[in-house]
């Protein structure tokens, strides 16, 4: 029986969504406890000048609190230049209208630090906002966050236009050696090698990785093991890395909050949620350089050896402007993915509306996924795409196409995406319709498609599948075949003129 999503109760921050045939997907995400006790940065000495660095300022704050058993931190309206902010429990950190608070841009300020997840060890730089094992946390008001993240970026030259990129050389910076890519730094042009080499030694010597340390960008906002997470309201922008990534959480619900970076920003996706229980992502506006909403659960032998799924993750009535992909799982999914429902979505302009995208050596099981009610127009790219070859590229330069000529053995590390739903799609402009790519070795499974309607160039496309099914498909294509197969069994693809 073919099963999709409709929400039956979802009050507040919490609740029960179930799938057509009454089964819970779904249970009921706690929301954080904050003690009544309310501060403002200014009685700890913050200045909010947009000069004075708030540093201390934020520490002692938050220690104020947390001796009293936590509260509110209230930031008034201002420019509060800061270094990193450690996060603690029982704290809302609340960001009034007209409150900025801008990192510096000074590497230096964020120093490296051995990150752990669950004895995965890696040397990396300190995130400008960061908590580790917490409880009871929130960032909440109108205000913004602005990840001073231009000051790390790399830049490649085909993302700006000519008065862009004569501007950004004027800035300063140094080119690749072919000239096509801008980087801070020299440091940080030629860090990859030297991380790579010392990554590979299992150094976590901080001192080795000193002349790399404006190579390491660290993610923006990154909360380990934390329980009982809100976001609400406030703005993020112009990260180091990726925006918001929270890891190995559990109880975490992302309300109203918006994503602002530059379609020029590498690796700034908006959201990486990875290895996270229950969790809402409700009414959010993502417009950013990379993936939109994304769900991962850690990458290779070191993902599936920690072993925990992203699962249980309710996504509604959101927003994506540019992306890469306006929904995404993976490529990073080796502990699973499961129970996901996604429903009354708007991708505007996005490279890729619905993107699934794993590897060989990746492992893991992407399985129950359950997509309706989406709305799409304008896309470069596909409105549904699979892809097994996913190379680590933009999916400009990324064609994700198998051409291996032997097919290789299943194993722990064969990727598996099987019993994945999708109802109530429309796409008003895209380059192809649908791309539906296995694995020889293992194929898609029991994919259903439901009540779609997508205007593009090119048709749909399915490859290495097996159970997929068509419902009252409509695509209108301008070239080529409507429908084009490879490899398929026991599929239903007939498609509605």
């Amino acid at each position: 029986m073919n099963c999709y999503c409709s929400l039956v109760c979802l009050a507040g921050f919490a609740g029960f969504v179930t799938i057509g045939c009454g089964k819970e997907i779904s249970p009921t995400v706690a929301v954080p406890v904050i003690p009544p006790t309310i501060a403002s940065l200014t009685n700890f000495g913050g200045i909010g000048d947009g000069v004075k660095m708030n540093t201390e300022a934020f520490n002692r704050a938050l220690a104020d609190l947390t001796e009293k058993g936590g509260g509110r931190l209230v930031v008034p309206p201002g420019i509060w230049l800061t270094g990193p902010i450690r996060l603690r429990s029982h704290i809302d950190l609340h960001l009034e209208r007209g409150a900025l608070i801008q990192f510096s841009r000074d590497y230096q300020l964020f120093p490296l630090v051995v990150v752990d997840l669950k004895g995965e060890k890696e040397v990396d730089s300190t995130s400008p906002i960061a908590g580790q094992n917490l409880e009871d946390i929130a960032i909440t008001g109108e205000g913004i966050l602005d990840g001073g993240g231009d000051a790390w970026r790399p830049v490649k030259k085909g993302k700006l236009n000519e008065g862009e990129w004569k501007a950004l050389l004027q800035s300063g910076g140094v080119l690749n050696e072919a000239g096509d890519g801008w980087w801070p730094n020299t440091a940080a042009m030629n860090g990859e090698k030297l991380v790579t080499k010392l990554r590979d030694s299992a150094s976590l010597n901080l001192a080795d990785y000193a002349p790399a340390h404006s190579y390491l960008r660290p993610k923006m906002l990154r909360l380990i093991g934390c329980h009982r997470v809100l976001l609400e309201g406030v703005t993020f922008q112009n990260p180091p890395n990726w925006t918001m990534n929270p890891v190995l959480c559990e109880d975490v619900s992302l309300i109203n909050v918006t994503v602002h970076n530059a379609p020029s920003a590498q690796n700034s996706d908006a959201l990486d949620l990875e290895s996270c229980r229950r969790a809402i992502i409700r009414g959010c506006n993502f417009d950013t350089g990379d993936d939109g909403i994304c769900l991962k659960s850690g990458k290779d032998a070191a993902g599936r050896r920690i072993g925990v799924p992203t699962e249980d993750v309710l996504v509604e009535g959101c927003t994506v402007y540019h992306a890469h992909g306006g929904f995404t799982i993976g490529s990073e999914m080796s502990g699973g993915v499961r129970r996901i429902v996604v429903t009354n979505c708007i991708f505007m302009g996005t490279d890729i509306g619905l993107r699934f995208k794993s590897r060989r050596g990746r492992g893991g099981v992407v399985e129950n996924i359950f997509i309706s009610d989406i709305r799409m127009s304008n896309l470069t790219r596909d409105a549904i795409n699979f892809n097994f070859a996913y190379g680590g590229k933009s999916p400009e330069d990324d064609a994700g196409e198998t051409t291996n000529a032997q097919v290789p053995p299943v194993t722990e590390e064969t990727p598996q995406f099987h019993d994945i739903h999708f109802a109530n799609v429309i796409c008003l402009g895209a380059q192809s319709a649908v791309t539906l790519q296995g694995l020889p070795e293992m194929p898609l499974r029991n994919i259903t498609l439901k009540n779609i309607a997508i205007r593009s160039k090119k048709g749909v496309t399915v490859t290495d599948a097996e159970n997929v099914s068509f419902e009252n498909v409509r695509v209108g294509n301008q070239t080529g075949a409507a429908l084009k197969t490879l490899r398929v069994k026991n599929c239903r693809l007939e498609l509605q003129k």
